[in-house]
């Protein structure tokens, strides 16, 4: 990969800030922001300036340590640790990697009654995740480059590329390394309405890393599927349950319903901390709601829609086990039936 790749997050070691690239202004400006408390986090988080399951768990890690860091000497320390992780917890509710990263820090601090020795295990605790999220996914990148052939068109969805978490990407990694190993190929990117992290955001790494990448409507999936376009679809995800039911931007849905039609493999890509143990199956995954303005009015110079029709934007839907193929985790490729 580009060594010179613009990371997407880090901890400034000057201030113990975390600093994140504000992915809202991509591709067009290059901005960065600097988070210094949980508030600051969550709206972070929030407003998708920070993305990625394996993205926002990081962020969530490396911004309660920023925040904790500046309540030492507050005589309410502990109470306003809480309060911080319930905050940025919270900031999201499908991405399981969000709580997962919050609840691992905050186990191995709740024993500590000394705010001093806290911050210490709370800053080394996330940058462990961060390390561990780098390593898992080159490992992810190793086991699915397996699955590509030399010349595949590859079809992916939303971004799950080194945007979305701490390198390398999830879905995007096995690509990367097969073009690392000399794999030539075709890379199809849906736009990803309404947010367009597809067009924005996997579009602008995949042509900073040289690679052959074509952009398309989401709608044209199918017809690209037709034509013999597409060998394969790789694509992230945002919540695994026990079954191996899947929650992911929405339209994957209709990506995995349309390749089982037409004989093309679907593979989900994701580290183990993506699956959730608590949801039995994909009806236990909370899916989020977002504005329908972003339906109506964002990326518009104008409305596209009359004023005041209803919408429905919902951010994630879930894929049944039995249309994915197999899921990529750093462990390995497995096939179905899925129990974790």
């Amino acid at each position: 990969m580009n060594e010179n790749a613009l990371p997407t997050l880090y901890l400034d070691e000057r201030d113990q800030s975390l600093v994140v690239l504000d992915q809202t202004r991509l591709p067009g400006e290059t901005a960065w922001l600097r988070l210094k408390n949980a508030p600051e986090v969550a709206d972070a988080i929030r407003r998708l300036c920070v993305r990625g399951a394996p993205a926002i768990g990081a962020a969530a890690a490396l911004g309660l340590y920023a925040s904790a860091y500046r309540r030492v000497g507050e005589p309410d320390f502990y109470e306003g640790l809480e309060k911080d992780a319930a905050l940025i917890a919270g900031a999201r509710p499908t991405a399981v990697n969000l709580r997962w990263a919050v609840d691992r820090l905050m186990e191995k601090v709740r024993m500590i009654d000394e705010p001093e020795r806290c911050i210490d295990v709370l800053k080394a605790e996330a940058l462990a995740i961060l390390r561990e999220d780098e390593e898992r996914n080159g490992r992810i990148g190793r086991h699915g480059e397996s699955l590509i052939h030399d010349g595949d068109g590859i079809l992916t969805h939303c971004n799950a590329g080194r945007l979305a978490t701490a390198a390398h990407g999830t879905a995007l990694a096995p690509i990367y390394e097969a073009a690392r190993r000399g794999k030539k190929l075709r890379i199809y990117a849906d736009e990803t309405r309404p947010l367009l992290q597809g067009a924005r955001l996997t579009c602008f790494e995949l042509l900073a890393e040289g690679l052959d990448v074509t952009l398309q409507c989401d709608n044209m999936a199918a017809s690209a599927m037709q034509k013999g376009l597409v060998q394969a679809v790789f694509v992230g995800a945002d919540r695994i349950a026990r079954n191996g039911d899947t929650a992911n931007k929405t339209g994957t849905l209709s990506l995995a319903i349309n390749a089982r039609y037409f004989g093309v493999p679907f593979y989900v890509c994701a580290p183990t901390s993506t699956i959730d143990t608590h949801c039995e199956t994909g009806a236990d995954i909370p899916v989020e709601e977002r504005d329908g303005a972003e339906i109506t009015d964002l990326w518009f110079e104008r409305p596209m829609a009359p004023r005041g029709v209803k919408t429905r934007n919902p951010a994630f839907d879930v894929t049944p086990w039995t249309l994915i193929t197999a899921i990529v985790t750093e462990d390995g490729v497995l096939y179905p039936p899925f129990r974790f």
